[in-house]
């Protein structure tokens, strides 16, 4: 099946889709994971999310919402997007499934090699691995600890 898809484009705000069709189709999320640094580079982009809509436009605004998953994603990288017009259900259905299959053979490549390529991992006992786990924390919980620490704990104030 052949499917006639859009450029990709800078996916910043829901302002970003005021070119997207209010027609049924597929579209594709990726994340811009490098930068072109010379005259002949390309970006390169990671898709992430592939997905089917009956309104294109209505779908894509959605992501922005706070309820979807990828909000922050979108907020806090560089994402784009790309869609194609598909009118017939299962055509629209049958693309997206293939779609989704590839990613997920794509991701599952992926962890394959680079679970070959880091040293650390393949010399690791499964004791290590469970350690190293523990003390990778995320920003987040490092900030919460640095806050905490220098406060002390918190008092309960009566209620009242």
């Amino acid at each position: 099946m052949e499917m006639n898809w859009s450029r990709w484009f800078r996916c910043e705000s829901s302002f970003s889709l005021l070119l997207v069709p209010d027609q049924a189709g597929v579209f594709a999320l990726a994340e811009e994971v490098m930068q072109p640094s010379g005259p002949q580079a390309r970006r390169l982009l990671a898709v992430f999310e592939v997905g089917e809509a009956d309104d294109l436009v209505r779908s894509l605004s959605r992501l922005f919402s706070p309820a979807s998953p990828w909000c922050e994603r979108l907020a806090a990288s560089r994402c784009y997007v790309r869609y194609a017009v598909v009118p017939d259900r299962q055509e629209r259905g049958a693309a997206a499934t293939s779609l989704k299959n590839w990613l997920n053979s794509q991701r599952d490549n992926a962890a394959q090699i680079f679970e070959q390529s880091d040293p650390r991992r393949r010399a690791m006992l499964p004791e290590e691995e469970k350690e190293e786990k523990r003390e990778l924390k995320t920003e987040a919980e490092e900030a919460v600890d640095r806050v905490t620490s220098t406060r002390g704990p918190a008092k309960a104030a009566p209620a009242g």
